[in-house]
């Protein structure tokens, strides 16, 4: 197995796009419906008269493509065009989108455009055509167009901002008695400022509205279909496009995938609830290991050891380069990591070094001292440093507001059962966030509930989309087929080095074949160890799996 080398730097794009005078004899974009409507595939009709027109206009639009920058690949181009910030009024303000592609090798084999997204939500993807270039097989990249773009408001699309501080981004907070008002006014002070700074635009930064996006540029593109390789939130939108647009949706992949009845309250949820399994494990692993890493001779016994430092660490936090670690930060630096217990050990055993005041490996404990992700940086686009939180709590927020209480009290009831039943994380995800004081959405939640083709991809043990969430989305795609990797740890899965995996999604992606039946494929050391390896904090966006932040999907 190759190992997976980082991407160049991220490049500028500062290409734009025309909208062409003609119109074109028919548009693909759907509109939304009303907020007092029934949501599903059946709103998905595109608006009479001048909105109809209006549309026309944008699908005609012909991208200038040009080379990305002079040190990237001359193959790897990027361009802009337009799209309506509100699809309900498509003569009124527009935004813009970046879009970048690499042709396919061999024009007379290509099948058609494959689309990718890297999660977030708020992942910038503008890239993930030339990481996808490098981990595709030839066969595959000899039959597509491999198109990328960062989402409406995120990266070089229009990027939104709510003009936070960098303290005021710091969202995932255990509850404490003491310290419940100050999280309730941080949430408010949260979602008041990105009201004052980017309210007019916010209410339109949706999963809808980027799938709309994802349809109109496929009509850019002049493409009967799309096909689609999404991870994590990239799940998520993709469902929803095969929901709004069953009958251009090609070959889709959904790559450790969101649950879309839990979007996204009860996602965020989900790392509480999958942290548990993942513990139990991890103490189990650790105990048969007790000779090598003296954490215990038993499950109960390694657990006892991992409480004893977390409540001594919360007496008396744990110096690491000048940093205090307390043990609050120990349960949510711990969370992810649970769910490769080899790893979480060595980390473990460091923490435990540094207790006691004995020298570290600092490279092992990146999960408490590392840098926080890169921010996506180029020319021509100036993005705000607040840009990733910004765009991630429009979508988390804007998608379904019904799922967020507006009842401040409910979230700390919430944050004390769920420390109680999951102990390790439950209340860092179930007490309050800024939804609560954020405005109602545009749109109700879109239900995913189709029979279009999709290959839905999940490891065992994923941290952030666990397995029965993938399950879920299995589920409610009805004409879908599931790839299960037993004793798969990390998330994302394509492409790993597995030959079972691997190879499952490739023919797919090659022939539009689903496989007969949902396929169960054995982890590998190697395909584990990729995970590890992408699972990184310096990967930087545009990587074909997401960004490995503990606080994104």
């Amino acid at each position: 197995m190759r190992a997976r080398r980082h991407l160049v730097p991220l490049l500028a794009v500062s290409v734009t796009a025309t909208l062409a005078p003609a119109l074109a004899t028919s548009t693909a974009v759907a509109a939304p419906a009303a907020p007092s409507s029934s949501v599903s595939a059946a709103s998905a009709s595109a608006p009479a008269g001048d909105g109809k027109r209006a549309l026309d206009r944008y699908a005609r639009q012909k991208p200038r493509w040009k080379r990305c920058e002079a040190a990237a690949p001359a193959e790897f181009q990027c361009a802009t065009i337009k799209v309506p910030l509100d699809y309900r009024n498509p003569g009124g303000d527009r935004l813009d989108l970046a879009i970048s592609r690499i042709r396919a090798t061999a024009s007379r084999e290509r099948h058609g455009v494959l689309l990718s997204n890297p999660g977030g939500p708020g992942g910038p993807g503008l890239f993930m055509p030339l990481a996808m270039a490098e981990e595709l097989p030839a066969s595959a990249r000899r039959t597509y167009d491999l198109i990328g773009f960062d989402p409406r408001g995120v990266g070089r699309s229009s990027p939104v901002s709510c003009g936070l501080a960098p303290g005021e981004e710091h969202w995932l907070r255990p509850y404490k008695e003491e310290t419940f008002e100050d999280d309730v006014a941080w949430a408010r002070t949260f979602a008041d400022k990105c009201e004052e700074k980017a309210g007019d635009v916010l209410p339109h930064i949706t999963t809808r509205n980027t799938a709309r996006d994802m349809d109109l540029l496929r009509a850019v593109l002049g493409e009967k279909k799309i096909s689609y390789v999404g991870y994590s939130y990239g799940t998520y939108l993709g469902a929803v496009y095969t929901q709004l647009f069953p009958r251009r949706a090609d070959r889709f992949v959904l790559d450790s995938a969101v649950d879309p009845e839990r979007a996204w309250r009860g996602m965020i949820q989900w790392w509480a609830e999958g942290a548990e399994p993942a513990f139990d494990r991890w103490t189990e692993w650790a105990a048969e290991r007790s000779r090598e890493y003296g954490l215990g001779d038993t499950p109960k016994e390694v657990d006892r050891t991992f409480w004893d430092l977390v409540a001594r660490a919360d007496e008396k936090p744990i110096d690491l380069d000048g940093r205090p670690i307390t043990g609050d930060d120990i349960r949510s630096g711990m969370r992810a990591e649970f769910f490769g217990p080899q790893f979480a050990t060595e980390i473990f055993v460091e923490l435990k070094k540094a207790a006691d005041g004995k020298p570290v490996a600092p490279e092992k404990l990146a999960a408490f001292t590392g840098p926080e992700g890169r921010r996506a940086a180029g020319a021509g686009v100036e993005i705000p440093a607040d840009n990733g939180s910004a765009s991630f709590w429009a979508v988390v927020c804007g998608d379904n507001s019904a799922a967020w209480s507006r009842d401040p009290e409910s979230y700390r009831r919430d944050a004390i059962a769920d420390k109680a039943r999951y102990p390790v994380f439950g209340d860092f995800a179930s007490s309050i966030k800024p939804c609560a004081f954020w405005d109602r959405s545009v749109e109700r939640a879109t239900e995913v509930k189709n029979k279009a083709g999709s290959l839905v991809v999940q490891n065992e043990w994923d941290s952030q989309t666990p397995l029965p969430s993938g399950q879920a989305l299995h589920a409610r795609l009805r004409g879908s087929k599931m790839v299960t990797v037993l004793g798969g740890e990390g998330h994302g899965v394509y492409p790993s080095g597995n030959a079972c995996t691997d190879g499952t999604v490739t023919r797919y992606l090659l022939t539009g074949r689903l496989p007969a039946k949902d396929v169960t494929c054995h982890a590998t050391t190697g395909s584990n160890a990729e995970a590890r390896q992408n699972k990184k904090r310096d990967v930087l966006p545009g990587s074909p799996l997401p960004e490995r932040s503990p606080d994104r999907f």
